[in-house]
């Protein structure tokens, strides 16, 4: 019996965490090894079967004030977590991003030598590059979802193995080709967080007010992760319609997200995992954030933008993709130009439609799926070879 666990702290990568052990299930079944797998997760990997030992939906917060309104519940889940590794001794642990939490456990793991597995690389080339030779013994594999993170990790003895990105198989896959992109459906994608409702809700809706002003043929969507977040997102859209006049009729809808990407015509979204999520399904987007200011000043003292940029689908590119805004510079006096420069029509539509296109053909690893890749070079740290299966089971058939 193998054991792996999986730990993912955010929606992003409880939704890869998911698809790694549906994979891992998948080859270990067809190389005949029993395989058992638990972690930390949230409702994908819950749904999807895994048993987690937390449940992380709640976990994913930024910023420095909100992670210390959290500090001791992560630290009990630590010794919780650091515990129950060296009772029960996985054969691997498969990291997802979530470094705040999983660097700590990486490092608890490697002095309890059981193999770290760290898939989806925290972005040390961001904010930790010192921290890259320590991340580099510490983990067994790297397994990277960006091609340009494996010249990161080219001067470390460890070898980061590029195996495409999930979001291409995931968006691939739920495809419908009935739905045809609506032109004037406008889609807004506040965040995944309280904290990102309450810091980008406000400025979206003031662009949407300004917007249908001046585009009266536009209609608006906002599409929410989750329940809780829908529910949120409508209580603020209320709070600001009888403060405010102009705001058009804004439909919420909670776990459709992929399909609206599909269905709308241009988007405005807080940066992250659904930026990238937009560009393969060919969604173009104006980007922005919020961040408590405490946070954004201690960031500045160790943060670096990378390539010059924030939003990871221009990184990608090397080049500015979506437009993105900052801080006190994500509002509508400043969203407003960009958005009608990416609408149908817009002096900057087909270049982002282009350059979308090339994002999505860089996050192919050109080889297959990339969570049956993630899933076979785990299976190799756990101690399953699958040339060696192979060869077993060819013995097994004679």
């Amino acid at each position: 019996m193998k054991k792996i666990w999986i730990f993912a702290g955010e929606a992003s990568g409880d939704l890869y965490g998911a698809r790694l052990g549906k994979a891992l299930r998948k080859l270990a079944a067809e190389r005949g090894v029993p395989l058992e797998l638990s972690g930390m997760g949230g409702p994908e990997m819950i749904s999807s079967g895994i048993p987690v030992k937390v449940d992380s939906t709640e976990l994913g917060v930024m910023g420095v004030i909100e992670v210390m309104k959290l500090l001791f519940t992560f630290i009990a889940i630590y010794f919780k977590l650091v515990k129950a590794a060296r009772r029960e001794r996985p054969d691997a642990v498969v990291l997802i991003d979530y470094p705040g939490f999983n660097l700590a456990y990486a490092l608890a793991m490697y002095f309890s030598r059981i193999k770290v597995v760290w898939y989806v690389s925290p972005h040390l080339w961001v904010w930790g590059k010192w921290r890259l030779p320590v991340l580099a013994r510490i983990c067994t594999k790297m397994l990277v979802i960006f091609p340009f993170e494996v010249e990161v990790f080219a001067r470390t003895p460890l070898r980061a193995e590029f195996v495409g990105h999930p979001l291409i198989d995931i968006v691939s896959e739920r495809r419908d080709p009935a739905v045809v992109r609506e032109r004037d459906m406008f889609l807004l994608l506040p965040g995944s967080r309280v904290m990102e409702i309450n810091r980008l809700l406000d400025p979206m809706l003031d662009t949407v007010t300004c917007l249908a002003a001046r585009h009266p043929e536009l209609r608006f969507h906002l599409a929410a992760p989750r329940e809780k977040i829908a529910v949120l997102c409508r209580e603020r859209i209320g709070i600001y319609r009888k403060k405010h006049g102009g705001l058009p009729d804004i439909p919420v809808s909670c776990g459709d997200t992929g399909l609206w990407q599909q269905r709308a015509g241009t988007g405005l979204a807080a940066s992250g995992t659904v930026t990238v999520e937009s560009a393969i399904a060919g969604l173009p987007l104006v980007v922005g954030y919020r961040m408590n200011w405490i946070t954004i000043l201690l960031a500045s003292l160790v943060v670096r933008l990378y390539r010059g940029y924030f939003t990871m689908v221009n990184i990608i590119a090397n080049k500015t993709v979506f437009q993105e805004f900052l801080q006190h510079h994500f509002c509508a006096k400043e969203l407003l130009g960009p958005v009608e420069a990416i609408l149908p029509g817009g002096s900057r539509r087909r270049e982002v439609e282009e350059e979308m296109a090339e994002v999505a053909r860089l996050l192919s690893s050109g080889t297959g799926d990339a969570a049956l890749q993630a899933a076979a070079a785990c299976l190799e740290a756990a101690g399953v070879s699958g040339e060696q299966q192979s060869h077993t089971t060819e013995g097994e058939k004679k």
